[in-house]
């Protein structure tokens, strides 16, 4: 873990020309900042193996006045429990921090929305099965 939802209005899949986003390569920028996310210690806070963010887009939405011309993205973020409130708060600035920096030039294009949340698991179950850690873990 962290997992990453992104949802985001369909409105955003369009050509970068006519005011859309490539989502994937943003998928790709939020993995990248949480595996290379480190502590206090200089040590990685989430194996590259639990690292996932997946991309939905609302086929139906209201933004704002219900135009249909204003796009949004809900970033949220959900990490285990166990880490301190800086490295929770280093996570979300710098999940904040990607998302203001790769919808910089459409935001100077269009009317967009961005929220990114970091919320800390209280699970009542959590079973983890699978077997992609044992690929990034070291001999």
């Amino acid at each position: 873990m962290p997992h990453v939802v992104v949802l985001y209005t369909a409105n955003l899949e369009a050509p970068s020309a006519q005011g859309g986003a490539d989502m994937p390569a943003f998928c790709r920028r939020l993995a990248d900042v949480l595996v290379g996310l480190r502590d206090d210690t200089g040590r990685p806070v989430f194996p590259t193996g639990g690292v996932r963010v997946f991309a939905y887009p609302a086929t139906h939405f209201a933004v704002a006045d219900g135009s249909g011309d204003h796009g949004f993205v809900y970033v949220q973020a959900r990490m285990a429990r166990g880490r301190s409130a800086a490295v929770q708060q280093a996570a979300g600035d710098m999940l904040a921090s990607a998302a203001r920096t790769f919808f910089s030039a459409l935001l100077a294009q269009r009317r967009l929305g961005i929220t990114v949340q970091v919320d800390e698991g209280a699970e009542v179950f959590d079973a983890k099965l699978g077997n992609l850690h044992a690929l990034f873990e070291q001999a």
